[in-house]
């Protein structure tokens, strides 16, 4: 059992070439586990966490509807933006700049093979961080992600979720609105929901600018605490 993450900052990075990346070390986990399977050996399994952001792009989820996108290719163009149908769960993303993406790639062999635990410790590794700002960040009944004012006409999301896993290895993660421009969300229906906001941290916290380095702490102390983890780089 490995409980060791390897840990990458890769910054401003195109998704699809992001999504490739993923996938290279997605499948180095899967051929180890296959290899110990297949050879009887007992090779150890890496993790992987990577921290990203991407130019203007919405993703839909495999189970998705393409009508929650609300403009066209030339609008897209316009915009700056792109798209791209991928292979996690959920229905529309957008991610920008300003916005901190979590794509940790685990073999959940190593810490627990539970997938609605898993769900559950990234948004719990999101309420704790944000828990340090003042915010009262929950979770909402039958909707993956974070959100803050739960329950009331003021129910915005501040976090979105969607991963993909097979053979318990995981990828794809969570996107935490920091200080992302919230205009791109009007392009779409976030996640298929229409009677709720989306928000920042900026806006939460009436800054224009939160420092994305210091979230990301954060995050990686309460990841580490729940997963019983060790990051390295």
């Amino acid at each position: 059992m490995n409980k060791r993450i390897r840990l990458q900052d890769i910054g401003l990075k195109d998704y699809k070439e992001t999504w490739e990346y993923q996938e290279l070390l997605f499948k180095e986990i899967v051929d180890i586990k296959v290899k110990n399977r297949r050879e009887a050996t007992q090779l150890l399994t890496p993790n992987h966490f990577l921290f990203v952001e991407h130019p203007h792009v919405y993703t839909l989820g495999k189970s998705g509807d393409i009508d929650n996108l609300l403009i066209n290719e030339e609008e897209l163009a316009s915009k700056g933006a792109s798209f791209y149908k991928i292979n996690r769960g959920g229905d529309i993303t957008y991610h920008g700049p300003g916005q901190i993406v979590g794509y940790p790639i685990l073999d959940l062999d190593n810490f627990f093979t539970d997938i609605h635990k898993y769900l559950r410790f990234l948004e719990e590794t999101v309420i704790l961080a944000l828990a340090e700002y003042g915010l009262n960040a929950e979770r909402s009944q039958g909707e993956t992600g974070v959100w803050l004012d739960v329950g009331t006409p003021f129910a915005r999301k501040i976090c979105a979720l969607g991963v993909r896993a097979s053979r318990w290895v995981t990828m794809h993660g969570f996107a935490l609105n920091v200080n992302t421009n919230l205009g791109y969300f009007d392009y779409m229906i976030p996640c298929g929901i229409k009677d709720k906001a989306v928000t920042s941290l900026n806006v939460e916290l009436g800054k224009e600018q939160v420092s994305l380095e210091e979230v990301k702490q954060k995050l990686l102390k309460h990841f580490k605490t729940l997963f019983e983890a060790e990051f390295i780089s």
